[in-house]
């Protein structure tokens, strides 16, 4: 029995670490729906839409006259750029992976759903909105924001997906974005955002 007991300190950590992997076991696991867990994307879930991984770093409501959220707001289209009474600004900050040795372009038709259906599109911002998400082309072996861009070095780390949606719309959470593939309308992935 002695023999036994003086094992058990060798077996201990072996078996820890054969738990610790097998919870790394799913990073290869292409993902297609999750919940967002977490600040800073901390535990949120990496989306894999064709060639490439999106990840939602942050998603929350913007307040224009808070002096950070008003530079996230530049370059709003005139058309759109007033709120009617129950309507707010909401955004939501995207990372975009290219792992492959291609270039790949990453998809504009990202809606914002909550539980009664109601659907928001992004409102295109202009030039002078250096947060913006664009989609376009990401480089072979790159990501969304680039390195060393404002977004980048933002505290949110994430290019902004702009939404205008109805204030009631919070109370019919969770909230969903849902990614669609260019040119591949069937390939999607989505996700709950955190609000």
């Amino acid at each position: 029995m002695f023999s036994r007991l003086r094992k058990l300190p060798l077996v201990l950590p072996a078996l820890l670490a054969v738990l610790a992997l097998s919870a790394c076991g799913q990073a290869h696991t292409r993902v297609t729906t999750g919940t967002y867990a977490g600040e800073g994307g901390a535990g949120a879930p990496y989306l894999y839409v064709g060639p490439l991984i999106y990840q939602v770093q942050v998603s929350r409501q913007l307040n224009p006259f808070n002096v950070e959220d008003a530079a996230y707001l530049q370059g709003i289209p005139a058309a759109v750029r007033k709120l009617e009474p129950g309507q707010e600004w909401f955004g939501v900050f995207m990372q975009v992976y290219n792992t492959s040795n291609a270039p790949h372009v990453a998809t504009n038709t990202l809606t914002v759903s909550d539980t009664q259906n109601n659907t928001y599109y992004p409102i295109p911002l202009g030039e002078t909105n250096l947060f913006a998400y664009r989609g376009g082309l990401v480089p072979a072996n790159s990501q969304l924001p680039a390195p060393g861009t404002i977004a980048f070095l933002d505290s949110a780390q994430g290019q902004l997906v702009l939404y205008k949606i109805q204030i009631a719309s919070l109370n019919n959470r969770p909230m969903q974005i849902k990614i669609v593939a260019p040119g591949n309308p069937t390939e999607t992935a989505s996700a709950e955002l955190d609000v």
